[in-house]
C-alpha cells in the first residue's frame, strides 16, 4: 500500500471512528432538530461569466467511477481552483434535477463548460486533472485570460 494511500484509508477510518462515536449524541439531537442539509449548489446561470462549471454525474454516489472522480478532483483542487472551475455534481437520476435536464446524461458522466455557457466537453470515463486542465488551457476564453496569443 502506498504511503498516500495508507493516510487515507487512515483517515477515513479516524472519521468512521469519530462518527460512530458521536452517532448516540446526534441520534438524540436530530429528534429536537430537523436535519442540516448540504447548501445548495449554484445553478449553471449563476456561474455564467464567472466560473467553468465542470459537471459530474452519476446514478448513485457509491458508483466506483464517481468515487474516483471525485478523489481525483479533490487531490487537484488547487490547480482547478486557478482555472476557475466549478464543480457541480448530481447523483440523484430520480430527482431530475435544473443539472440533468439542462446537460442530459447517461449514467456516470463528466461535462465541461466554459464561462460563455457552452459545453466544451463531455467524458463518459474518469478524467485526471492534468486532463482537464489540458483542454481548458485550450480554449479561447483562457487564451484571453492569460494573455496567450498562440491561434
Amino acid at each position: 500500500m502506498s504511503k498516500s494511500s495508507l493516510s487515507v484509508a487512515l483517515a477515513l477510518a479516524v472519521a468512521v471512528m469519530g462518527a460512530a462515536a458521536q452517532a448516540p449524541v446526534a441520534a438524540a439531537q436530530a429528534g429536537s432538530e430537523a436535519k442540516a442539509k448540504p447548501p445548495p449548489q449554484p445553478g449553471l446561470a449563476d456561474l455564467l461569466w464567472v466560473a467553468r462549471p465542470l459537471v459530474v454525474f452519476a446514478d448513485t454516489a457509491q458508483d466506483p467511477r464517481y468515487v474516483q472522480q471525485m478523489e481525483l478532483l479533490a487531490t487537484g483542487a488547487g490547480e482547478l481552483e486557478t482555472l476557475r472551475v466549478q464543480v457541480l455534481t448530481d447523483t440523484d437520476p430520480g430527482a431530475n434535477g435544473p443539472l440533468r435536464h439542462a446537460l442530459r446524461p447517461r449514467g456516470f458522466g463528466l461535462v465541461l463548460i466554459d464561462t460563455d455557457g457552452s459545453v466544451v466537453q463531455r467524458r463518459p470515463t474518469v478524467t485526471t486533472v492534468r486532463e482537464i486542465a489540458g483542454t481548458i488551457d485550450r480554449l479561447p476564453s483562457r487564451r484571453q485570460e492569460t494573455g496567450s496569443r498562440r491561434q
